[in-house]
């Protein structure tokens, strides 16, 4: 269930990848314009602001009635985007969307700190992720093949009968919230929550170590249709290869759960990044050596070992972010995630708009954010226990 709640944008996101062209010819749009990718962005940066909202909400009121209010908002920006008539309006209506899925993020995360601490966390997150990484493996395929039956606009009404499946199913979720931990819901309460959050080394350097890594992924979502299909003529096996490379990301996820018990969390988080840093400079260097365009099946699969070194970042540096924050689950969950997505959205973003017809840009941004992202771990590593927050829930 939480793996689900955690699917609600990944498949936001992944179920309409297909559908990119037909968007690009229905709006007049070059077949190599980059505008689509802005209901990518748009998208996550509503779900970003929307989850300083949802923390406080979560920590006052409780878990569920705060997972319904963003499910409801969720379905409404869905259906929204579904009967926009113009790309402007979609955009819009993607932002309200990324308003919603704010909500089940935040929800879920807290859920799992409220339940698991330390290694327990890391390996529950690991498989939560694990599951909700089949999303991206299944949804490119499901869109593409609701596409052979109808528009765009279908997949935006699938995803959002996904939304009302999903309030459902959640009626028999327990509520975590420990009453001890109810967060009064006073303007000053909320910000001296927030400044504990953003004030806390170990926390807040995980964090902008995330954003470096999300932002590099960010921008694989975005050009990964134009790389397959423009440079090298292959749109029809996009939701294949898409679907492969998720799924080596979840089996990367999935091992996470074992690394965490035999090498420790932090320890992972440096190998993975230095090994993300390291095929990233491998990609580089052959990418520089062919003009940019490597042959099509040694970069599908350099590109899935690639990601698979970044998937196993992310329940870890989710781990380490919320490990000092227990009695402030909500908030930390709302700030970590409005810093991480809004952070990683416009660093995606800013990638995005180097894209020159060969796959060097991304490649490159790869090195660069994940260098940075190594830099603020081994920063947050030096943190003090003092400083981190009792685990009270």
């Amino acid at each position: 269930m939480l793996s689900m709640l955690m699917a609600c944008s990944a498949i936001s996101i992944d179920i309409m990848l297909p559908a990119f062209g037909r968007m690009r010819d229905d709006f007049g749009l070059a077949a190599d314009s980059t505008q689509i990718g802005a209901t990518v962005t748009a998208f996550f940066l509503g779900m970003a602001v929307a989850q300083l909202a949802y923390g406080p909400l979560a920590d006052r009121f409780g878990r569920k009635p705060t997972l319904y209010v963003g499910l409801a908002i969720y379905v409404f920006g869905a259906l929204a985007a579904a009967v926009a008539p113009t790309l402007g309006l979609v955009i819009a209506s993607r932002f309200v969307w990324g308003i919603g899925a704010a909500g089940p993020r935040v929800v879920s995360v807290s859920v799992v700190r409220d339940l698991f601490e330390g290694e327990r966390m890391a390996r529950a997150m690991s498989f939560i992720m694990a599951v909700f990484i089949i999303v991206p493996v299944l949804a490119p395929s499901i869109g593409a093949a609701i596409l052979e039956f109808g528009s765009w606009r279908a997949l935006f009404v699938a995803v959002a009968l996904f939304g009302v499946v999903l309030a459902a199913w959640t009626l028999r979720l327990p509520e975590t919230l420990n009453p001890a931990n109810r967060m009064e819901f006073r303007p000053t309460a909320i910000a001296q929550a927030m400044k504990r959050v953003v004030t806390n080394r170990v926390t807040i350097g995980y964090t902008l170590s995330m954003v470096f890594g999300f932002g590099a992924f960010i921008s694989y979502l975005s050009t990964s249709e134009l790389i397959i299909s423009e440079i090298y003529d292959r749109r029809s096996l996009f939701p294949l290869i898409f679907g492969a490379t998720a799924a080596v990301m979840g089996v990367a996820i999935l091992s996470n759960a074992w690394l965490v018990g035999r090498f420790g969390v932090a320890s992972l988080v440096r190998s993975g990044l230095v090994l993300f840093i390291s095929l990233s400079i491998g990609l580089v260097v052959l990418g520089w050596f062919t003009d940019g365009v490597p042959p099509f099946p040694i970069l599908v699969v350099a590109l899935a070992v690639t990601l698979g070194a970044y998937a196993v970042l992310i329940p870890n540096l989710n781990t380490l972010a919320m490990q000092p924050m227990g009695a402030l689950a909500g908030m930390a969950a709302a700030v970590i995630g409005t810093i991480s997505i809004t952070g990683g959205a416009v660093l995606g973003f800013l990638l995005d708009q180097t894209f020159n017809g060969t796959v060097l840009p991304l490649t490159i941004g790869f090195v660069v954010y994940g260098s940075i992202a190594l830099a603020l771990a081994l920063w947050a590593e030096r943190g003090t226990p003092e400083r981190t927050e009792p685990h009270t829930a």
